[in-house]
Parts: C-alpha cells; structure tokens; sequence
C-alpha cells in the first residue's frame, strides 16, 4: 500500500501530466490573449490554463484540449492522497515524524489547490480559477521548507535535500514574481515572459515531485 501511493501513484500522475499537456498542446486551435490569429498553442505566447478553457482565444471550441489539461489536473488529487502517507516513512524519529505531516497537510492542500485548477476553467470560472492556481503554489512553500527540515534530520541523501531545497528556492522566487511581476495582461512582452516562466516552473515542480518517489522508494527498501 505505501509503495503503490508514494511511488507508483506520483510517478504515474506526473508522467499523465506531461503527457497531457503535449497532447492538449497539440489540439489547442490557436489564439492568445493578445493575438486572436494566432495559430495553434505557443510555449511562450499561452499560458497552461488556455489548454483547460472550455474555448480558445481564438475563438474556437477547445473541448478535446480542455478535457485532456483538466483530467492531468484533477489527478493532483492523488498526489495529495499519496503525501498523507509520507510520514509513515519517517515515523522512526517523533519529531521527524509530526514535522513530515505537517509538511504532508501542506502538501495535501497545494494538491487540492492544483486539482481546483482542473475543476475551474479560467473562461467560466475566472477569479476561481486564479485563486486555486496562485494558491497552489503559495501552499508549496511551506510544504517543502518544512520537508527540507525533514530531509536534513533522515538519512535520506544529499541528492534529494538537493531537489526539495532547489524546489523551495524556486517556488519561492515565483510566488515573489506573481506578486510583484508585470501584469502579463498590460503587454505582449509581460505575457511571454510571464508564460514561459510558468511552464519552467509548472514543469519543475512535477519534475520535484517525481524525484522525490525515488527518494520515499529507498525509505521503503531501507525499512525492510
């Protein structure tokens, strides 16, 4: 059971999401929010949500697209379910183990946040959508500075208190640029910059999160 959640279950949720959103890009019609005409999906001209929207900005029905991004983002649900049993694998030290579910409740929430995205398409639900998607992030802030803690007191490795602590760094710098950065909706060069900045990011964090399964699948093997 705690393998099939905490490594098999990430790994297969993150690999569906890439997948999905190659696949969404791919039947996006066209059109950003500056450009009408433009055609297909750009990787620095739309941001991820225009693959979830119910229609294109181009003004095209985005159906196939949208049910495609918005299934990769409900499936966070279970990311969320997988880090509830987290701290089963750090149980051999109390504090180690109370500081690994509170990081989990964090991570558990961000996940809900992330599955919110799914559930809310920014052309029906727009300060819904927005809400779920800047919270999501902010929610991985104190999640993974607090299992950054939780690495440093286990014997997990360098490798991956590597991985949480350049997680941390990152997730931290973007939640400062949603805050303080140029509306991307003022102009053309604040979009593309802000949209390409999403997707390193967007693709970071599932790259995080797929890592961190190697590192709780070595728990696994340690404790047996």
């Amino acid at each position: 059971m705690i393998n099939f959640w905490t490594v098999k279950v990430i790994r297969f949720v993150t690999i569906f999401f890439v997948i999905a959103v190659i696949a969404a890009s791919y039947f996006y019609p066209g059109g950003n929010i500056h450009d009408s005409n433009q055609l297909g999906y750009s990787f620095t001209h739309n941001f991820l949500s225009d693959l979830g929207g119910l229609e294109s900005h181009s003004g095209e029905g985005n159906i196939i697209s949208s049910i495609f991004f918005n299934l990769s983002m409900l499936f966070f649900f279970f990311i969320g379910i997988s880090f509830l049993f987290v701290p089963i694998l750090f149980k051999e030290n109390k504090t180690t183990f109370i500081l690994a579910i509170i990081g989990s409740s964090f991570f558990f929430i961000g996940s809900m946040f992330f599955a919110g995205v799914g559930f809310t398409p920014y052309d029906v639900f727009f300060d819904l959508h927005v809400f779920f998607a800047l919270n999501s992030f902010r929610l991985m802030i104190p999640a993974s500075l607090i299992y950054l803690i939780v690495f440093l007191r286990s014997s997990l490795g360098i490798r991956y208190i590597s991985v949480i602590a350049s997680f941390l760094f990152l997730v931290t710098g973007y939640v400062i640029y949603l805050n303080f950065g140029e509306n991307p909706l003022s102009n053309k060069e604040a979009m593309i910059t802000s949209a390409t900045i999403q997707k390193f990011i967007a693709f970071m964090s599932v790259a995080t999160v797929f890592s961190l399964s190697f590192g709780f699948s070595k728990r696994i093997n340690q404790s047996q």
